[in-house]
């Protein structure tokens, strides 16, 4: 099994140095590379295609919120988890609601940090329900328009795929219980996310939901 790919964004030397020493004691972990601002954390995801970001929030040049909705608009494969502390809840709504997968403290344990992107990666990640309910309200802001799949036209893979993005399955479960590239799955994405008008995992999923109501 190839290793689980990361980026760490951090501006505080010492959690970003620790993050990477614990990360790569993992045999299916790498750190392929470590900045301290959002603006560089995009250039890295750009050139070095990470599976996952550990992307904190306050940072110089470019926060973290912007840095993840960039990101996942370039790349909506890329998991971001937002490192974050309790005192910053009204923004890991809002990375949240740009497509972060989830969130971690700052006061992480060595198997905190590993479970938590394990979960992340195979697209489990948890969250308290005052910050799902929160999450949900948020969204519910974007006024989506809720309008059945065939007004999309998706196509029968497209339903499928989309079906399987409902069930949170990440781009490399998709394409393994399909028998197909992982490269032809993020294809058939991008095409769902043209015709749905939305071009971020997380808010597509719970239109994407209502809309295959009509197939169930």
């Amino acid at each position: 099994m190839s290793s689980i790919t990361i980026v760490i964004v951090e501006d505080q030397t010492i959690v970003r140095e620790g993050l990477e020493t614990i990360i790569n004691l993992e045999p299916d972990m790498d750190v392929v590379a470590t900045t301290d601002n959002g603006q560089t954390a995009c250039e890295l995801v750009e050139q070095l295609r990470p599976q996952l970001v550990l992307m904190d929030i306050e940072m110089p040049v470019m926060n973290g919120i912007a840095a993840t909705r960039q990101i996942k608009q370039s790349h909506p494969e890329t998991i971001v988890l937002i490192l974050t502390t309790f005192t910053e809840e009204d923004f890991i709504i809002e990375c949240l609601a740009n497509g972060a997968s989830g969130y971690l403290l700052k006061d992480f344990s060595s198997n905190k940090i590993i479970t938590s992107i394990q979960e992340a990666v195979r697209g489990e990640m948890m969250l308290p329900s005052k910050v799902a309910a929160k999450l949900a309200a948020r969204l519910r802001t974007t006024g989506a328009p809720q309008f059945p799949a065939q007004h999309y036209n998706l196509t029968p893979r497209e339903l499928q795929i989309a079906k399987l993005m409902t069930e949170y399955k990440n781009n490399r479960e998709i394409a393994d219980m399909l028998y197909i590239t992982e490269g032809t799955v993020r294809n058939y994405i991008s095409v769902i996310y043209e015709k749905i008008g939305m071009n971020d995992r997380t808010k597509a999923i719970p239109l994407l939901k209502h809309a295959l109501r009509d197939f169930d």
